[in-house]
């Protein structure tokens, strides 16, 4: 068996990112909060100037996990970093590298880019991530709270 390969997504992996998005979602109890289809994802992540990237995991042609990120800029450091929006290898595939072939891909393209952070957030239940993260030796941003606005709330804000 060949060690994980991590390759950028193209549009002919759209049926599998969103199998990912939804098993990611299952697993994070929010099933019902996944409103991606199809169209989104070849329309954000394949357009002609996309904001945000994919990553495909993959061994022996099949693929493990994927990634999602974007870059963001922290006016403070005068640089972009690299946020990490999705990290998700299936169940059956973990513990065979993968999602640290994933992480340490992502970190050479930071560096690559010479961003000067890479972030991301984990829900603070998922204890096998947090140490998955520890274990690199990222650490947690407890002096920020993350806002959201979605929905009615948003479109007030923006109509106001």
């Amino acid at each position: 068996m060949s060690q994980p390969a991590i390759r950028p997504a193209t549009i002919d992996d759209t049926d599998a990112i969103l199998q990912f998005v939804r098993e990611l979602a299952i697993y994070e109890k929010a099933e019902h909060e996944v409103l991606a289809t199809p169209e989104h994802v070849r329309r954000t992540l394949f357009c002609a100037d996309p904001k945000v990237f994919g990553l495909i995991c993959e061994q022996d042609g099949q693929a493990l996990g994927f990634a999602v990120y974007f870059f963001n800029y922290s006016t403070w450091q005068g640089r972009h970093g690299l946020y990490l929006e999705d990290l998700y290898v299936s169940p059956e595939h973990r513990g065979k590298g993968a999602g640290m072939a994933l992480l340490k891909h992502l970190a050479r393209i930071a560096v690559e880019r010479d961003c000067g952070r890479f972030e991301w957030s984990v829900l603070d239940w998922n204890a096998p991530s947090i140490a998955f993260y520890d274990s690199v030796g990222a650490r947690p941003q407890s002096e920020w709270i993350r806002y959201r606005l979605t929905g009615a709330e948003l479109q007030a804000l923006a109509a106001a």
